[in-house]
This record gives structure tokens, sequence and C-alpha cells, in this order.
């Protein structure tokens, strides 16, 4: 635990009087169906499919799952993957040999184009079960539209928020003085600094979502983002972006012959002063690789003019999860507001939160408020707009038309 986040556990433990007039009896949390799930969770070992490759969010799943045990009994275990696609082909082959219970995966961390498919699919557990967990009053959704449309894709209360995602770029001011701030102007700084920017090579996830920016600010129909991919208009909408990109390709890092292997990688290369300007997909990144001595003091954070991408991430249970109850126990607990800003500390991970903090009682409230981001970490007011996903049939067509173009090895 860190200084700090010890500090605003005290704060909370100063400010735990009941507030007048709370009618605690109407707690979600004591509810009678509510009972019953913690009854049917306790002893329950929950199969979390996560991706892994992140330290930092490793370690925060383990201190969440040492928390639900010890106060609810459940024990949680965290299977790192590399690719969620892998685990919805795991669930839609035990789906393919009538396995209907005793699944392999009790939870999976979730969105896009991966929960549109085990929808379609029918490979998700109920719809609503996400709007049953207690901690689900908190929840943002008129602020946070995307905590409940995922991709386009109505989520149906078949998985619950976690965190909220947004592109955001990273510089180091000590070496950079203005960072660019639109497309056109991070293509005439690339190009006047050859080999000093970057993406991850697509299907990287990183890559991919550089690919959707370019898209979005670019295409001149933008509501043919909101539908399935037509195969008859997919070159001319995507005419802006490949010019974009066969315009940048040449003075990328390394020529354009190799790319960052991911989001890590990029941030290694801008402490090591090989890239300008970096890019993540949490807004607090950048100020958590400070605390961690990642990054020098110096680094900051900046957006483009216009928006950037942005969406939520989520868990889901899978249909035939052997372990309902204790992977619902799990993702309400990953709902308090002690576990939200935990996330949000950049020291810890940085994650955004997806609840609506000025509803909240006083006591929790404050935990946010206590919260130092840092200089690194933008302000709400200054991340921008945010940019709404294309449909999640966009993302492979991307991918294999960037693969085809550039066919990088």
């Amino acid at each position: 635990m860190t200084r700090r986040f010890a500090a605003t556990l005290g704060l909370l433990g100063t400010l735990l009087l009941p507030l007048p007039g709370t009618a605690q009896e109407t707690d979600p949390a004591t509810s009678q169906e509510w009972q019953s799930v913690l009854e049917e969770a306790r002893g329950q070992t929950v199969y979390f499919h996560a991706w892994g490759g992140e330290p930092r969010i490793n370690a925060y799943i383990g201190w969440a799952a040492r928390e639900v045990e010890r106060d609810f009994g459940v024990r949680v275990i965290h299977v790192k993957v590399s690719d969620t696609a892998t685990v919805v082909s795991q669930v839609l082959a035990e789906k393919s040999v009538g396995k209907a219970s005793g699944g392999a995966v009790d939870l999976i961390w979730i969105n896009g184009e991966n929960f549109a498919a085990m929808k379609e699919q029918g490979l998700l557990a109920e719809q609503g079960w996400a709007e049953t967990l207690p901690n689900w009053r908190y929840v943002d959704v008129e602020n946070k539209p995307t905590v409940s449309v995922d991709f386009t894709v109505p989520t149906d209360g078949q998985e619950s928020p976690w965190g909220m995602a947004k592109l955001v770029f990273m510089y180091d001011s000590a070496r950079l003085d203005t960072p660019p701030a639109t497309l056109q102007a991070l293509l005439d700084h690339a190009k006047a600094h050859p080999g000093r920017f970057s993406y991850p090579q697509p299907p990287n996830f990183y890559g991919t979502t550089f690919l959707k920016q370019v898209l979005v600010s670019t295409v001149e129909d933008k509501a043919a983002l909101s539908r399935p991919v037509d195969d008859a208009d997919f070159e001319a909408l995507t005419a802006p972006l490949f010019a974009y990109l066969d315009d940048l390709h040449g003075s990328l890092w390394r020529q354009g012959e190799a790319f960052p292997q991911n989001a890590s990688h990029m941030r290694q290369l801008l402490a090591d002063g090989e890239l300008d300007i970096a890019f993540s997909f949490n807004p607090g990144d950048a100020a958590g690789a400070i605390a961690n001595g990642e990054l020098p003091p110096s680094v900051r954070t900046f957006v483009l003019d216009g928006g950037t991408i942005g969406n939520t991430h989520f868990v889901a249970i899978p249909f035939n999860s052997s372990n309902k109850a204790g992977a619902k126990v799990f993702a309400d607990f990953l709902l308090t507001p002690m576990a939200q800003t935990r996330k949000q500390d950049p020291e810890i991970w940085g994650d955004p939160t997806v609840l609506n903090v000025a509803a909240l009682p006083a006591n929790e409230k404050a935990l946010f408020e206590a919260l130092d981001l840092g200089p690194a970490t933008l302000s709400p007011e200054d991340l921008g707009p945010v940019l709404p996903e294309p449909h999640p049939s966009w993302v492979a067509a991307l991918e294999d038309a960037w693969l085809q173009r550039y066919g990088a090895e």
C-alpha cells in the first residue's frame, strides 16, 4: 500500500459516521437476493481470465483477489492471457460440445469486438446481471454512456463496467516544448523529425487504436462507422486514413520497417529518448510510469484538438461459468468506491473510475478528492471530447487492410 493511499484510507476512517437521513435498510447490499448470492459464493474459486501484460495491473488484481477472499470467502485466480479472443474461442468451443455448465472460464476482462462476438454467439450470462450488483447504483450511466454501450453494442447488463479508457499522448517536456495539437501537426512533426514517432503494429490493441483515431478524425461519413463494415464502401471510407498513413510511414521509427511491440515498449522508447511522442489508452499512464521510475518527471500528457477515442472496459461472465455467484461478488467489489479509488491512484494503476463521484456519499467522495493525480495527468476538463468507437466489425477489417498494405513482419 502506498503512503498516499494509506493516508486516503485514514481520511475515510474519520468520515464513517452515518449520514443524516440515510435509510440503510434499503441498501441493496443487504437485500435478501444479494445475501443469497454471497452465501452461494462463499467457498467458490473464480478463474478470472484477464490480460496479464502489465505488472501494475496484475498487482492490482492480486490485491483485489486478496480482499475478496478475506471478506467474502471467494478465491480469485488470475489467469493471465495475451489475447482475449483466445478466451472467447475457448468458451465457444465448450458451447459447441454442449458444455452448458462447469465451464473453465468464470469471468473475463473484455470489451469491444470480443464482447460483441460473445453476445452474438450466446456465450454470456443472463441479461441484466450487472445491474443487480449493489454497487451498480454508483455507476455514472448518465455522464459516461459507454458504461452501457460497448463499441455501439448495448451491453444489456451482460458485462459490468470496470474502468474508463481514453487515448492520450505523452511527451517529455524537457525535450519538446510544444506537442502537436492535431493529426496534421503530428504528421508534420514526424516528417521534420524522422524516426521520432511510431505506433505498434496492428493487430496490437494500441496500434489498432491509433488507426481508429485517424479513421474517426478523417472519415467524411462518420455515421457509417456506427454500422457494420460494408466491403463495398470500405475502400472509399478509409481512403483518407490510408492516405495519412502512407504519408507518415517513411518517417516512422526505423523507417516503418519495425514497430514498437506494445504500449510499454513505446514508454521505454520515450524514456530512452528514441521517440518524442508515445501514447496510451489510460489517461493516468504517464503519472503511474513516473511514480514507478519508468518515465522521467518531465513527461506530460496531451490530447488532440477535437477529441480522442474513448471507451469503457468491463468484466463479463460466460454463460457456463462454474462459479457465477463468486464472479458476481468479485465484479461488485471492483465497483466499490474503495477499489475504484485505489485503481485510479497513479502509483497503483491510474485507471479512471466508472463511478459518478459527485453523487457518492461524502465519506466515499472524499477518497477521490484526496487523490493526487500528479502533473502528468490531465483533468477531466482538459481531456477533451470522447470520440466514439466504430462498430466492432471495423477492427478486423482495418487490421487486415493495414497488413495487406504494409505487411511488416
